[in-house]
């Protein structure tokens, strides 16, 4: 089974590679849940990884109903992420309704093409999930991450397991948000095809003068806290799911 590992730093990607992982989906924006990442932490990520790179397409935090001009900036990530030789890249559009929207996915599928397109978190907010499945299998998407519809994959496995048997092979399942060494197998036994983690870890600022007075950062970190990935954590759960 394919662990990916969702990294936000050069640093985090070599430890994914290093401990087992399969697969890396590289963010920017910590703070926002993943946004696209720079350029140049997408080349070096290139450069270093050997195992699969895939790219987070999403132009801000926040909701997935994106303007005109939103989608004219995700398409040209896209063009860049393929320049850069990425193996896959990770986006996820809806409409007002809570229903995927189903037509600017696919043509955004459709220009990443021959990259394979994972569907991500945003299945979780949608109005009817089995609807949504259809909707992303017909964009030509080839995987969905999905905690199930909860805010972690242990407390959605029937959902989890549900849509497994509804998908009968025709894409992906990959189950995210919340995966630990105690539970990955658990998860594992829905049926999925894949587990994705970030294995977080905070660390101190080496940073000796602070001034508290002025915050920089948004709530999810301090500016003295620095997020990176725990290399017991992802070997655990690739050992849990081996």
């Amino acid at each position: 089974m394919t662990v990916e590992v969702c990294a936000f730093s050069l640093e985090s990607c070599l430890i994914a590679q290093r401990t087992g992982a399969g697969r890396v989906e590289l963010c920017g924006g910590v703070g926002e849940g993943g946004t696209t990442p720079s350029y140049g932490l997408i080349t070096l990520a290139r450069r270093h990884l050997r195992i699969q790179l895939y790219v987070m397409i999403r132009p801000r935090g926040g909701d997935f109903l994106y303007s005109d001009t939103e989608r004219d900036v995700m398409r040209r990530d896209i063009e860049l992420a393929k320049e850069a030789g990425v193996d896959g890249v990770v986006l996820g559009l809806l409409n007002p309704d809570g229903s995927v929207d189903e037509t600017r996915t696919a043509e955004l599928v459709r220009l990443a093409h021959p990259l394979p397109v994972t569907f991500h978190r945003a299945f979780d907010l949608t109005r009817d999930p089995r609807e949504a499945l259809e909707a992303v299998i017909r964009t030509g998407a080839k995987r969905i991450l999905t905690s199930g519809q909860q805010p972690r994959a242990e407390a959605g496995l029937p959902l989890l397991a549900e849509l497994v048997r509804q998908a009968a092979g025709r894409i992906e399942i990959m189950a995210g948000a919340g995966v630990t060494a105690d539970n990955a197998a658990r998860i594992a036994a829905a049926g999925v095809d894949a587990v994705h983690l970030t294995g977080k870890q905070i660390t101190e600022s080496a940073m000796r003068f602070r001034n508290p007075q002025v915050p920089m950062a948004s709530a999810a970190l301090g500016e003295y806290e620095l997020m990176g990935t725990d290399a017991g954590m992802v070997q655990a759960v690739v050992r849990a799911v081996s």
